[in-house]
């Protein structure tokens, strides 16, 4: 099933010309040309992104994100206008948009923009799950978590939740940073105070100062009033910085200074002012590699490591992946009024021998796409999409094993989904441009 996009816009030649470069990069779209027509739409089914026209005739953009969010929650909205301004993008941000767009806008941006939204909601909807296991195993109500290593964070995330030292959490993409993050939060004093989230890799380098510290009017071109900065706006709580590794490294060392100050200053301010939130930074990059290739600060890694907490990937902790899956299968039966018992013996033998390069986040989209695909009220092997064993590459002795395991699946899912990259990638749980980079890396014939 395809993502699903709707186009919010009144000016016919813009809906046109948007449905035919989406439906060519693979998306379903829908169509409306005013406020009175998304707010009928509001009843029915939620898309994935909404492309939103900030200047309707019949409304404002704005007024609209609230209704959006309250009626479809999961849905992701760009902002789409000709009017762009640095409030106007703060305000839309606050209200719930992911996103903003200026018109004319350049087509691979926009497609690039609608993946990354659609990412930022898979990875949304994983985190609710997860939160749910880890907030049971830290609870004793559940055994979800049956590792050691597992086991060990969670005991290792309630003792330090109390204090407020930095912690740095390391682990491939998908095994689930930002959950833990969360139960750090919401274990801390600080979990009546808000929970800033912000992705390093996703700010553009010549905003990123101004959206961390804040600015003040005039101190760059579209400042046109004072902007309050992430760590203003996390005062009292906790301030995430998803994938620091990416943060461009001459604003590290502006970090490096606040961490060790607990003050910062605007861009374009001559006052600084005092912090109070809880830091915590996330990377799915080795440490060590990222410091030597010049990526990350290594006064900026002791720094915000105090704690340093690594999740480690499925595929060397099996004794979770059932029992996480059974836990996905549930939820998802329900969501879909299901009544299903669970797996065959011979499926879970397959789910717990497979390794799972695309981690939690890839057995989430493949118990969801097996339970849709199975009639009965058990999920047996056959209608699980993954193979039953990832032998180690033979073809290039470059490839070290774990690297080979990876092409090999991908390979075996591009031949499943008859050389669908879109399918593959919400298969595998990657993004699709993640998959185009890992196929150009592993000189995948498609």
């Amino acid at each position: 099933m395809s993502d699903h996009i709707m186009i919010v816009d009144d000016e016919s030649a813009i809906r046109a010309l948007l449905s035919t470069v989406l439906k060519k990069a693979g998306y379903d779209t829908s169509e409306q040309p005013d406020a009175a027509g998304l707010r009928e739409a509001l009843s029915g089914p939620a898309p994935d992104v909404i492309l939103l026209d900030l200047k309707l005739p019949d409304a404002d953009g704005l007024e609209l994100l609230p209704q959006i969010k309250k009626h479809w929650p999961a849905t992701e909205v760009i902002i789409l206008t000709g009017f762009a301004t640095i409030d106007a993008a703060v305000q839309a941000t606050k209200l719930g948009a992911y996103d903003f767009q200026r018109k004319p806008f350049d087509h691979k941006s926009l497609l690039l923009q609608i993946e990354r939204a659609l990412e930022h909601k898979q990875l949304t909807e994983q985190t609710s799950a997860l939160r749910q296991a880890i907030s049971a195993m830290s609870t004793g109500a559940s055994p979800i978590f049956q590792s050691p290593s597992m086991k060990g964070i969670v005991r290792t995330v309630e003792r330090v939740a109390p204090s407020d030292a930095s912690i740095l959490i390391t682990g491939e993409s998908g095994t689930g940073k930002e959950v833990i993050a969360d139960l750090i939060h919401t274990l801390s004093p600080r979990a009546k105070g808000p929970f800033i989230k912000v992705n390093c890799a996703a700010l553009p380098r010549e905003l990123i100062e101004s959206e961390l510290f804040g600015s003040m009017k005039g101190a760059f071109t579209g400042a046109q009033s004072d902007r309050e900065g992430l760590f203003k706006q996390a005062d009292g709580g906790t301030l995430l910085l998803d994938e620091l590794a990416e943060m461009p490294v001459d604003t590290q060392s502006k970090l490096l200074r606040v961490l060790q100050d607990r003050e910062c200053r605007p861009v374009g301010g001559r006052v600084s002012y005092k912090i109070n939130c809880r830091v915590i930074a996330s990377t799915n990059q080795e440490v060590d590699v990222a410091i030597r290739a010049g990526r990350l600060r290594e006064d900026l890694y002791y720094r915000i490591s105090a704690i340093a907490l690594h999740l480690s990937p499925l595929r060397e902790r099996r004794e979770d992946i059932v029992p996480l899956a059974n836990s996905f299968l549930k939820r998802f039966a329900a969501q879909a009024g299901r009544s299903m018992i669970g797996f065959t013996p011979a499926a879970s033998e397959k789910i717990r021998r497979h390794d799972w390069p695309g981690n939690v986040r890839q057995l989430q989209n493949e118990i969801q796409r097996a339970l849709l695909m199975t009639e009965g009220s058990l999920i047996d092997a056959g209608d699980l999409s993954i193979r039953d064993s990832n032998p180690a590459n033979d073809e290039d002795p470059d490839l070290t094993l774990l690297e080979g395991i990876e092409k090999n699946t991908i390979v075996q899912m591009l031949k499943e989904t008859n050389g669908n990259k879109l399918e593959t990638a919400k298969r595998l749980g990657i993004g699709r441009q993640t998959l185009y980079n890992k196929i150009k890396a592993y000189n995948i014939s498609t």
